[in-house]
């Protein structure tokens, strides 16, 4: 089966009744993991971005605690895997603001990692990466948001 546009899926959408709508959001729910947590993001947190960043970042923290530090190749997994989540969080909420807060918090956490990432180039190159990406969407915001945001950047600089 082919999908169709957007477009279509649209018109067709809003044709439905709120019964019909509401089963067919929770069928495409118990689908994917993803659809379940971007529909409880729009429901419950949506409105409470604040909270929102401050539960990534404590799931962040956790993720960074559970890092085996034993070999290089286990740690550079765990720090993808990391962004990932974060990634995926973002793509959620879709503000600027909370991009690069949360990408700030992971390479500040990533930079206090324990064995330095200074001493393996691909975690280096990952956080210099991301440090890039920072900047260029912080160009993006509100002048004083870049001012604040560049400040920790400057800090965050190896």
């Amino acid at each position: 089966m082919k999908a169709v546009t957007i477009k279509k899926l649209k018109t067709e959408l809003s044709q439905q009744s709120t019964t019909e709508l509401t089963e067919l959001i929770l069928r495409l729910s118990k689908f994917k993991k993803e659809n379940k947590e971007l529909l409880t993001y729009l429901l419950f947190e949506a409105d409470h971005e604040d909270g929102y960043i401050d539960s990534i970042k404590i799931e962040i923290d956790e993720q960074f605690k559970t890092i085996n530090t034993k070999t290089a190749y286990l740690i550079k997994k765990s720090v993808r895997k990391i962004l990932r989540f974060i990634k995926t969080n973002i793509k959620y909420s879709k503000k600027k603001e909370t991009e690069v807060e949360l990408l700030l918090y992971f390479c500040y956490k990533l930079s206090k990692l324990n064995p330095s990432i200074k001493l393996n180039p691909v975690l280096k190159n990952l956080y210099q990466r991301e440090l890039e990406s920072i900047k260029k969407k912080c160009s993006l915001l509100h002048e004083d948001l870049q001012f604040d945001y560049q400040l920790e950047i400057q800090s965050l600089n190896l």
